[in-house]
């Protein structure tokens, strides 16, 4: 008789594995998003381009794999973690709505079509300016629960 020892990882801990990965894309994608408009002021377009393109690929990261964790263990997932979750995604979602109004205001820019630029580069600030009380909420959760995300 054979005996198979099967182990199953905790919902908590395959969560927590994917947070600094998730995390770290974020502020990544921070960086490249404040590094495409400090060009676009400049008017390097082509690297503000490549700028907000990598912006909008480590916001897709974190996204994406945020989705899964809740399509796989939202479930199983304490309230705290779901708020985070939840939180996340809508900043998230935010801030790949102001790349998008960025590369258009890139676009439109290049193009010395300044008026349709502006308006798209301010919108894409209003944006991520709503971004940035997800992401606040975000800090709040893990600062007022540290025990839970160390």
């Amino acid at each position: 008789m054979s005996v198979a020892v099967v182990y199953i990882e905790s919902t908590i801990d395959n969560v927590n594995e994917s947070m600094p990965k998730i995390s770290d894309s974020i502020v990544q994608g921070d960086k490249d998003y404040n590094e495409s408009v400090e060009l676009l002021n400049t008017k390097y377009f082509d690297q503000s381009r490549e700028k907000a393109i990598s912006a909008g690929d480590n916001y897709n990261s974190s996204l994406h794999s945020l989705q899964s964790i809740k399509d796989q263990y939202y479930k199983d997932l304490n309230e705290v973690h779901k708020d985070y979750i939840d939180t996340t995604i809508k900043e998230l979602e935010l801030k790949l709505k102001a790349v998008e109004n960025l590369r258009d205001a890139i676009y439109y820019l290049e193009m010395e079509e300044n008026y349709t630029g502006s308006d798209c580069g301010s919108y894409a600030n209003e944006i991520m300016y709503e971004a940035l009380n997800y992401q606040n909420e975000r800090n709040g959760i893990v600062q007022n629960n540290s025990k839970l995300f160390s």
